[in-house]
C-alpha cells in the first residue's frame, strides 16, 4: 500500500513542477490540444454515422421485425461508440506524446537537469526521425496490448455482477499500467532502455505504478483534464523513471534542497497485466 501513495506523490510532483515553470506547461499543452481536436473530430465523425456503418455491415438483420432490428442494431451501435471512447483513452497517452515528441523530450530532459545533483540529463544521441520511428513502434506494441486487453475485459462485462463490479476496476489498473508505460517511455528511451526492459522495470514495482497511473487514467476520462495534466504527467514519468533506475535525485531540483539517493528497488514478480 506504500508504494501505491509513493507513485500518486510522483503523480502530484510532476504537476508542481510545471507548475513553477509555467513556459515549459504552455508548450507542454500543445500536442495535447491538437491530439483532442482529431480526437473529438473523429467521435464526431463516428456518432453521427455509427448507425449508418452498422446498418451496413449487417445486411443479414434488413428483414427481421420491429423491435429486433432496431435494438439489435441500437445495441451494437453503441458497443461500436464505447469501444471507440475506450480505445480513445487507451490511445491518447500514445498519440500525444508521438505528436508531442520534440515538446516532451525537451520537458522531461529539463526535469532531468533540474533534479539531477550535476545538472546533467541523459541523451540518446539518436537523430529525430530515428527517436520517432522507435516510439512509433513501441506505442504500436503497446496499444495492441492494450486493445487485447480492452476487448478481453469487455466480454468479462457481460459477466453478472462480477462484470459490473470487479472488471471496470481492473480495467482502470490495466490503463493505469499501460499510461504509466507510454510517459515513463519518454525518459527510459532517452537512456536506451528497450521496450521488454521497460515492462520488466515496471513489473517489478507494479503498486508503485498503479498508484502512479490508475488515478491518472481516472482523470483521462475527460480529454480536457487529460489535456492539463500531461505536460505534469510526462515530469512526473520522468521523475519515477529516476527512480526506477535508482539514479540519484535531488527533490525540488530547482529550490536548491540537498541531493536524496534512490536505490534500485529487487523485482517483486513478474507476473503483470501486461
Amino acid at each position: 500500500m506504500r508504494e501505491l501513495g509513493v507513485g500518486f506523490r510522483y503523480l502530484l510532483k510532476g504537476q508542481r513542477w510545471v507548475a513553477r515553470h509555467g513556459k515549459q506547461y504552455g508548450f507542454g499543452l500543445l500536442p495535447g490540444l491538437i491530439t483532442l481536436l482529431l480526437y473529438a473530430a473523429a467521435l464526431v465523425a463516428l456518432a453521427m454515422w455509427g448507425e449508418d456503418a452498422v446498418t451496413w455491415a449487417t445486411p443479414f438483420a434488413d428483414d427481421w421485425s420491429s423491435p429486433w432490428l432496431g435494438l439489435f442494431r441500437g445495441f451494437l451501435t453503441a458497443v461500436l461508440f464505447a469501444l471507440a471512447l475506450l480505445l480513445s483513452v487507451v490511445t491518447f497517452t500514445a498519440v500525444t506524446l508521438l505528436v508531442g515528441q520534440p515538446f516532451y523530450e525537451n520537458l522531461s530532459e529539463k526535469v532531468d537537469r533540474d533534479v539531477s545533483p550535476d545538472g546533467h540529463a541523459p541523451e540518446s544521441g539518436l537523430p529525430l526521425w530515428r527517436e520517432l520511428w522507435i516510439s512509433a513502434r513501441d506505442s504500436l506494441r503497446i496499444v495492441l496490448r492494450a486493445a487485447l486487453w480492452g476487448v478481453l475485459l469487455f466480454a468479462c462485462g457481460f459477466i453478472p455482477v462480477v462484470g459490473q463490479t470487479a472488471v471496470p476496476v481492473i480495467g482502470f489498473f490495466v490503463t493505469g499500467f499501460f499510461l504509466t508505460e507510454e510517459l515513463t517511455a519518454v525518459a527510459l528511451q532517452r537512456r536506451s532502455v528497450e521496450l521488454r526492459t521497460r515492462l520488466g522495470l515496471l513489473r517489478s514495482r507494479k503498486t508503485l505504478v498503479w498508484g502512479f497511473g490508475t488515478p491518472l487514467a481516472v482523470a483521462f476520462l475527460i480529454p480536457f483534464v487529460a489535456v492539463f495534466l500531461m505536460p505534469g504527467a510526462v515530469a512526473g514519468a520522468t521523475l519515477m523513471a529516476r527512480e526506477l533506475l535508482g539514479e540519484e535525485t535531488q527533490e525540488d531540483g530547482a529550490e536548491g534542497d540537498e541531493a536524496v539517493t534512490t536505490p534500485p528497488q529487487p523485482p517483486s514478480g513478474s507476473s503483470s497485466p501486461a
